[in-house]
């Protein structure tokens, strides 16, 4: 019997978009389908990427190299987290993926999105989220919401600038590949934007 390839939902947005709210509520929506779960998160997920985690949001650098480590992290994340996962039947969920680098470091940074492209090419030509939530917020709103926060990582730390190109390019992203994006007004409350959730993911088979 040919086993079932898992889904892969990725969740996106500039830091104070409130994304990571939501991750458990729509982990606990797979978990009553019986299905096995992984959750993860980028740069991270394995114990290497976790490691190239601390020094991509801590450690100043030059912006290739910076996304040279993203992309190493990501690899590693595919072959030890992602890809085994989806072969056997789970769910794969992880807080950002290659959207957030064409985000971050095309828009945000200035980096030529044909170099974000060719990695992109290189490290995963044949994988692709099958749902990517986008939440998307004012970036007065995002600003209010990482002010009230934790202590601030480098990227959480830039300008309103750095945030306004990011966001522009994660809706370019989203226009282009409106198969399996989903936009969320993250500026709306927790319960409204919950029954939204329920909804997108009760119709995915």
């Amino acid at each position: 019997m040919t086993q079932t390839r898992g889904k892969f939902i990725t969740f996106e947005g500039i830091d104070g978009a409130g994304k990571s709210t939501h991750i458990r509520f729509v982990a606990d929506l797979i978990a009553t389908r019986g299905v096995e779960l992984v959750s993860s998160r980028e740069p991270g997920g394995t114990p290497l990427g976790e490691k190239l985690r601390e020094l991509v949001l801590h450690e100043k650098m030059h912006l290739e190299t910076e996304a040279l480590l993203v992309f190493a992290s990501r690899r590693e994340h595919i072959a030890q987290v992602i890809a085994p996962a989806l072969e056997r039947g789970a769910w794969v969920i992880s807080d950002r993926f290659t959207d957030a680098s064409f985000a971050y470091q095309g828009g945000g940074r200035g980096l030529d999105l044909a170099k974000i492209e060719a990695l992109e090419q290189w490290v995963h030509p044949q994988l692709q989220p099958d749902l990517t939530f986008l939440f998307d917020v004012p970036l007065e709103v995002a600003r209010a919401r990482l002010d009230a926060t934790r202590e601030l990582d480098k990227f959480e730390r830039e300008q309103s600038d750095f945030f306004s190109a990011a966001r522009a390019q994660y809706l370019r992203r989203a226009e282009q590949y409106p198969h399996r994006f989903r936009i969320i007004d993250s500026s709306q409350t927790i319960p409204q934007i919950q029954v939204q959730l329920a909804e997108i993911m009760g119709k995915l088979a």
